[in-house]
């Protein structure tokens, strides 16, 4: 999916995902199926020429969706999308909200990995063996966001109306849907100093690290001194039907709230 700028990022933006007809041909698509009807065909950047194209066409930010081109129903990453309490730039909650994610997932034997967005907020990413369709893997996830939200109820919600949210961090699980995008992993952001999604090792989540920390004036710095974190991560996909038992444990090991009502 494609954020498109053609006069700058102080003009008007959008998301295109449907290849325009002019792209060249050397530029690979996949044709998606949309859950309303009809189709569209979303570019495959597996090139630095493509790449580069696409920057010539005023994508500063591409996202990538969670499955692989040859099973659009099945993601290889379940992915939780966590920005700061609405219009706040408390970076430490959202920050906290990631390690949360981090050692309930340890809970269920699940190893994690994160990122900064380069916007608002982190991205906790699970690698998967591609074996449970979307709505499954969805399915997971909010059950894990209700263990939260039950464990920490002044913390976190799963309330969608923004006005009932009460300063609380919004566990978004959208990512995980049919179609969904995140941003990709050193993807330049649209905003002021041009911050980077930046993978990161956890032990930087711990001391501080904040969500625009990494821009295109520092990331290659970075790149240059250490590994990326990211390196091998798809080496680890893991199931999640094996942790379905334990996680429907620790559900019922807490009583519901009353926003689930």
């Amino acid at each position: 999916s494609m954020q498109r700028y053609p006069d700058g990022i102080n003009g008007k933006g959008w998301y295109a995902k449907d290849t325009p007809d002019y792209f060249p041909d050397w530029i690979k698509t996949v044709k998606f199926q949309k859950r309303e009807g009809g189709t569209y065909r979303a570019p495959i950047i597996d090139s630095k020429a493509a790449l580069v194209y696409l920057a010539n066409q005023a994508v500063i930010t591409p996202h990538r969706y969670l499955s692989r081109t040859d099973d659009l129903e099945h993601p290889d990453k379940m992915v939780y999308d966590l920005d700061p309490p609405e219009d706040t730039q408390n970076f430490g909650a959202a920050r906290e909200a990631a390690l949360v994610i981090r050692n309930i997932m340890g809970e269920l034997d699940l190893q994690t990995w994160v990122q900064t967005t380069g916007s608002k907020g982190f991205h906790v990413v699970i690698p998967l063996d591609r074996k449970w369709d979307f709505d499954k893997v969805k399915d997971f996830a909010e059950k894990v966001t209700l263990i939260l939200v039950r464990r920490h109820t002044e913390k976190f919600t799963i309330e969608q109306r923004k006005n009932k949210r009460k300063g609380r961090i919004y566990l978004d699980t959208y990512r995980n849907s049919f179609g969904a995008t995140a941003v990709a992993p050193y993807a330049v952001r649209a905003l002021p100093n041009a911050p980077v999604a930046t993978p990161l090792n956890w032990d930087e989540v711990e001391r501080g690290a904040a969500p625009q920390d990494w821009t295109i004036e520092n990331i290659l710095n970075r790149l240059g001194q250490k590994d990326d974190p990211w390196k091998g991560m798809m080496r680890h996909a893991q199931s999640l039907a094996n942790r379905m038992d334990e996680l429907e444990t620790l559900l019922e090991a807490v009583p519901p709230t009353e926003e689930e009502n």
